[in-house]
């Protein structure tokens, strides 16, 4: 290929990408990346809730986790890369930008937790059950929340806002008053499990931070 050839490749690909910013084509790109981010998060839980339940054994399922966090990293960087090349975007690029970035961090205190739990030495835990259930509801209303942000938003936010409400904050509560409300001395057992719900309960914070980010996205979209 030519110089010539190459510059008008490149002229070629900017004029696709500007034609896809005037007619939303960007948009959609953006919201695929959200996606999944949110699809590799919801593999997470359900893994997570598999270690909890001692259906997978901890060391394949902290490991498989660091597979999914990779696919969402991966997701996130291409989000990252798709607002640099875009004129237009579906809501504010600082909320979204944060919408991201705390899906991520969903993420990321997932596969924390799954490697706490191998290095713990834990073969399941069912009092992170309710917790991880509750994160995977809120997970599913920020997806609908996401997918309506085009054409809905005043639906997008009140979906992000049911996510919010995800009940994760109440599930750590209810454990924790039954781990420390038992007969057992305050030990190294107690300390670990009490160690894996606040770690869940963090993941809901930034689960309602992402909830938070897409809210105040799609408000200012619907004005």
């Amino acid at each position: 290929m030519t110089a010539d050839d190459e510059e008008d490749r490149a002229v070629q690909q900017r004029l696709r990408r500007f034609w896809r910013n005037l007619t939303g084509g960007s948009d959609e790109d953006l919201v695929a990346c959200l996606l999944a981010q949110v699809t590799a998060t919801t593999e997470a839980v359900e893994l997570a809730r598999a270690m909890a339940t001692g259906e997978i054994a901890p060391t394949s399922g902290a490991e498989r986790m660091d597979g999914v966090e990779s696919e969402g990293d991966d997701a996130r960087r291409e989000l990252i890369l798709e607002l640099r090349r875009t004129l237009a975007t579906p809501m504010d690029r600082e909320d979204l930008n944060r919408l991201s970035r705390s899906i991520d961090d969903v993420l990321d205190n997932l596969r924390d937790l799954a490697r706490e739990f191998d290095l713990y030495g834990f073969r399941d835990e069912p009092l992170l059950v309710e917790p991880v259930d509750n994160l995977a509801a809120g997970l599913a209303s920020l997806r609908r929340a996401i997918e309506v942000l085009i054409e809905r938003p005043q639906d997008a936010a009140r979906h992000a806002a049911e996510s919010k409400k995800n009940d994760v904050r109440r599930s750590y509560q209810r454990a924790m008053a039954t781990l420390l409300t038992t007969d057992e001395a305050v030990d190294s057992l107690l300390l670990r499990r009490r160690e894996l719900l606040r770690r869940l309960d963090i993941t809901g914070l930034r689960l309602a931070e992402a909830a938070d980010a897409l809210i105040d996205g799609a408000v200012k979209r619907s004005h």
